[in-house]
């Protein structure tokens, strides 16, 4: 069975920093555009961040700068660090897969169809 878990989520002051992981199970991320998506109460689930099978990536003009995002095929896993956090980037942080899709609409939750259950990212003094 084939799944997205991710990881690294906690509670960090504002100016701190998280790295989240997302490591896939049952099939290789290799072969697959990954994307970071948050979701805030009350919010519609949002693009973060995502990176080709060619290692192309896009960011959200919120977090540019402030994120990384990064894959790591040896271990099935994609990263996102997160510097310089802020209040609003509170959320629960989700990664995706699709198979194919292009950069320029990889930031929209709509592209894919594997989900994992999301991390719970905090930030507050």
């Amino acid at each position: 069975q084939s799944q997205l878990v991710e990881s690294g989520g906690g509670l960090v002051q504002p100016g701190g920093s998280l790295r989240l992981s997302c490591e896939g199970s049952g099939f290789n991320l290799a072969y697959y555009h990954i994307g970071w998506f948050r979701q805030a109460p009350g919010k519609e689930r949002e693009g973060v961040s995502c990176i080709s099978s060619g290692s192309r990536t896009n960011y959200a003009d919120s977090v540019k700068g402030r994120f990384t995002i990064s894959r790591d095929n040896a271990k099935n896993t994609v990263y996102l660090q997160m510097n310089s956090l802020k209040p609003e980037d509170t959320a629960i942080y989700y990664c995706a897969a699709v198979r194919t899709t292009v950069l320029s609409q990889c930031l929209f939750p709509t592209e894919y169809d594997r989900w994992g259950q999301g991390t719970q990212v905090t930030v507050s003094s």
